[in-house]
């Protein structure tokens, strides 16, 4: 009986299994949307969804351990640029597992993991939240006055169009 026992261990070794997370979890912030089997998406979900959640918060804490997990440093910038702007509003739930069905080779049931905000058919409409600025040691509290520098820059309203002289000379 498997009482208790919370980890798929995928068939691997402990290393084997890290070294694959990981391996899968990058491809996943790099792709944004991944095909594996069943078991190992949802082993990943596990796996990536604390680091997604670790990335809302941007402190070179926070870089550093989710670099100790992808061992990536193009997916930590990613990460911690585009996809924790998008995912700042949403409190858990960042990977959806669709099921495909069977793989025709050996019968395992497949899936697509992908990120839940960057589905563009089913995420239409919504915005991508402001990304959190970053503090760093020895930096002067510039920030009212550099948003004091930049202004908003309202659209010009036009004039409304004149009917054509087309129209006028046709009914003469």
């Amino acid at each position: 009986m498997r009482h208790g026992k919370k980890v798929n261990h995928l068939g691997r070794t402990a290393p084997h299994r890290r070294a694959l997370l990981s391996n899968m979890a990058t491809s996943l912030i790099t792709h944004k949307r991944i095909t594996t089997t069943v078991a190992k998406a949802k082993a990943l979900r596990k796996y990536v969804e604390p680091l997604l959640n670790k990335s809302k918060t941007d402190s070179t804490h926070s870089r550093r351990v989710v670099f100790s997990y992808l061992q990536n440093k193009d997916a930590v910038t990613e990460l911690f640029r585009e996809i924790s702007g998008k995912i700042a509003e949403r409190n858990g739930g960042y990977t959806r597992i669709i099921k495909l069905g069977a793989r025709p080779g050996d019968n395992a049931e497949m899936a697509i993991i992908e990120l839940v905000d960057y589905n563009t058919v089913l995420t239409k409409g919504t915005k991508a939240a402001p990304a959190k600025k970053r503090t760093r040691r020895g930096a002067k509290a510039t920030a009212p006055a550099a948003e004091k520098a930049v202004e908003e820059v309202k659209p010009v309203e036009e004039a409304p169009a004149e009917e054509s002289k087309t129209e006028e000379s046709g009914n003469e």
